[in-house]
């Protein structure tokens, strides 16, 4: 695991993040947990720990400036990505994970319990049936659905002046005609990835 703690502190400081040196632990230690439950659970289709590290920690890290406190949705969140990485370096943000896969919601709980995260819960469940007692002020889709479907299924979740982040490969600009809304593009640079990534936000206006 040394290679993907150098690897991981090269990103991070490339992506101008500071990470104090249990949060970088704990990051770690995650792409430990998914390498080990990834042989029986089929977690992700990435293998290799030092492709983790840009693949799934430094992707999911490089929206981080970009969320809105103090509570956070990451719908679709499958083995924990982007939530994980982003409760453990925002320990004064509450993040909810939901996710309608049993196996990979079983995995992000006991990663949870593993790595001591006091900020996360994770939800079992279809999105459209679920019903938080709270709004949330971020939502982050990541390869989730195209933006009309995101729109209609996470909608319900937003509170007013909340913000949806839906994270995506090139910019998906027949999607984003579809949009009747203001939407900003925000083109994403994440170390040890070459392909195309970028971040659409959207505003949700206070009522009356």
């Amino acid at each position: 695991m040394e290679d993907c703690r150098e690897n991981l502190l090269q990103g991070l400081a490339a992506l101008g993040l500071s990470v104090d040196q249990g949060q970088r632990e704990a990051l770690v230690g995650f792409i430990a947990l998914i390498a080990k439950w990834n042989k029986a659970y089929n977690l992700t289709a990435v293998r290799d720990p030092l492709e983790m590290v840009s693949l799934h920690i430094l992707d999911s890290l490089a929206i981080l400036p970009h969320i809105k406190t103090p509570s956070v949705a990451d719908i679709g969140t499958g083995a924990g990505l982007p939530g994980i990485p982003l409760a453990i370096c925002r320990p004064d943000c509450r993040f909810t994970l939901v996710d309608s896969n049993s196996k990979k919601t079983r995995f992000v709980r006991q990663a949870v319990l593993e790595l001591k995260l006091k900020n996360v819960e994770v939800v079992h469940g279809r999105v459209e049936l679920f019903k938080p007692q709270q709004l949330f002020s971020t939502v982050i889709c990541r390869a989730f659905a195209g933006m009309r479907d995101i729109l209609t299924l996470t909608g319900h979740l937003l509170a007013d002046d909340g913000l949806l982040l839906a994270m995506k490969g090139q910019i998906p600009k027949q999607e984003l005609a579809e949009l009747s809304l203001d939407y900003t593009v925000v083109p994403l640079l994440v170390p040890g990835i070459e392909a195309e990534r970028c971040l659409i936000l959207l505003e949700r206006q206070k009522h009356g």
